[in-house]
């Protein structure tokens, strides 16, 4: 799995603090008392909600890793619809381009 170009970037030219950043992810995610699919999941419906469509590809793969449907990751991007409105709407086409293998 690849990562957007700012986060390869980011990864690149601020080490310490992307190590700290990843330092922090996965204790967070062990803290989670969600299964992993579950939260790699609700994930997506963070990103799709706060309109962070550059994390949609890399995450998805991710979820698809756990056994993830495509039907699952839609609806994941689609689960804020109701709270966050039509923002989450532009996460889509990344989604389902990286679920079928497709370049974003």
């Amino acid at each position: 799995m690849s990562v957007s170009s700012s986060f390869a970037l980011f990864m690149n030219e601020a080490p310490a603090q992307a190590a700290a950043w990843a330092q922090a992810a996965q204790a967070l995610g062990a803290a989670s008392a969600l299964d992993s699919k579950t939260q790699a999941l609700s994930y997506l419906a963070v990103l799709a909600a706060t309109g962070n469509t550059s994390g949609v590809p890399f995450h998805v793969l991710a979820a698809r890793s756990l056994g993830a449907t495509r039907q699952e990751v839609a609806s994941a991007v689609l689960v804020g619809l109701p709270a966050a409105g039509a923002v989450v709407i532009a996460s889509l086409p990344a989604a389902l381009a990286a679920y079928d293998g497709q370049p974003t």
